[in-house]
């Protein structure tokens, strides 16, 4: 097969999430170790930092790749889902993994995929485990895709651990509770292995302690140890300060991810380097920090977090999706100069999106649009259940043709928000 033909093999033939949902996640880890196996075991080949949460997983994954490769690290990078290209998920030092590579991997593995019948995610697992193996890397920032406990990726033993947050998403697979999910997303806590928890939170906190206690894992909570201040957005860079017991630890750091809500995972990132500066050997200047975090995009790639798509009319994008994501996305909006406000907007159909409505601002137009997969949610379904909460728009075909119709309808000193779902900003872009 050629490139083009591989994916379509991949797309079509393997349970993919993405896709179809809940009946792609396979919860257990027998067909990641057998494929792994067959590859002879690749992720014992690297080192690695394990990265979950429910919220800015993707995010603090790539500022952590970025500050890795400014140190001179060669860094792989396994993140998901992609936006535009299938290889974004698997890159080193910020570069996709070649066409080549792909098709050579689905070649070998092609017969043992069609004996055990993997998941489309399992089979980018172990090709990515095999590609940072055969590359050598230094290291390796691995995102959780789902959960955590039986996600595929949780066959590595990291150097530390990492957990952003939890909020409620994928309730039909994780739990219905915040105490249920975070005990899924604790399941990455390993033995003896340092843990770092983003955000203390009410319900969560007490779940990641006792397991970490239960495994004698060292934690730490980050937002206990640092705060943010100092803000400012200028030239499209975000900056802050970083203190430390009321002692600046960090003066004017820049990162080029401008949303607001992006300081929470810094200090995540910065906690989560200091514990890799102390309790291993790789070792992270100052120097490397500040580089690391200004130019993220330009050094792993990232996009679809408070992107700007143009400027006049102002049209940004941002893959926040559940209700925690929304409400960070909404005080964004609410920061942002403007004079009307056009909102496109599209969901997927296997969650409950009451909560996301309930946030959203009732003074804009509504573009409501359908993400172009199955488990999209009709245009008709979704301005229904947003009428309930006084949103009224129009109705569109695709996501292109309201993007295209809410720039047209913007004035000049307008903002146009793209969100809903990581697939209608994937389309966006």
């Amino acid at each position: 097969m050629n490139y083009q033909q591989t994916l379509d093999f991949l797309y079509s033939k393997l349970p993919m999430f993405t896709r179809v949902g809940a009946s792609a996640f396979k919860k257990d880890l027998t067909n990641t170790i057998l494929l792994c196996a067959a590859i002879d075991n690749p992720q014992g080949k690297f080192k690695s930092i394990h990265v979950a949460g429910t919220n800015g997983k993707g995010s603090t994954s790539h500022m952590l790749a970025s500050v890795l490769q400014a140190q001179g690290y060669k860094t792989g990078l396994y993140t998901s889902p992609h936006l535009k290209d299938f290889r974004e998920r698997i890159r080193i030092n910020g570069k996709m993994m070649p066409k080549r590579a792909v098709v050579d991997f689905v070649a070998a593995q092609r017969s043992l995929m069609e004996e055990i019948q993997p998941s489309f995610f399992e089979v980018t697992v172990a090709m990515a485990f095999d590609h940072f193996a055969k590359n050598e890397v230094d290291i390796a920032v691995i995102e959780v895709g789902l959960g955590g406990r039986l996600d595929s990726t949780n066959i590595i033993t990291p150097l530390i651990s990492v957990i952003t947050n939890i909020s409620l998403d994928h309730m039909n697979m994780l739990g219905n509770t915040i105490e249920e999910i975070a005990r899924e997303k604790a399941g990455i806590i390993k033995n003896n292995i340092p843990v770092i928890i983003g955000e203390t939170q009410d319900k969560s906190s007490a779940v990641f302690s006792t397991k970490a206690e239960e495994v004698n894992a060292p934690i730490v909570f980050a937002d206990q140890h640092l705060k943010a201040a100092d803000f400012e957005l200028k030239d499209n860079l975000l900056s802050l300060s970083v203190f430390q017991e009321d002692k600046i630890k960090y003066k004017n750091l820049q990162s080029d991810l401008t949303g607001v809500y992006q300081h929470k995972n810094i200090l995540t990132v910065l906690e989560a380097l200091h514990v890799l500066d102390i309790e291993t050997e790789f070792k992270i200047a100052e120097e490397s920090i500040y580089n690391g975090l200004k130019s993220v995009k330009n050094d792993t790639g990232l996009q679809g977090r408070w992107q700007i798509l143009q400027t006049s009319p102002l049209v940004i994008c941002d893959t926040g999706h559940n209700e925690a994501g929304i409400t960070e996305v909404v005080k964004n909006i609410s920061q942002t100069p403007y004079e009307n406000l056009h909102i496109v907007f599209g969901m997927v159909n296997d969650k409950d999106i009451s909560k996301v409505l309930s946030l959203l601002p009732k003074d804009a137009a509504y573009y409501f649009c359908k993400p172009d997969l199955e488990r999209g949610l009709s245009t008709a379904e979704l301005a229904r259940q947003a009428a309930t909460f006084n949103l009224h728009g129009e109705a569109y075909l695709s996501v292109s043709i309201a993007k295209e119709t809410a720039i047209k309808n913007a004035g000049p000193s307008d903002l146009v928000f793209i969100g809903g779902s990581t697939f209608v900003v994937a389309e966006a872009i």
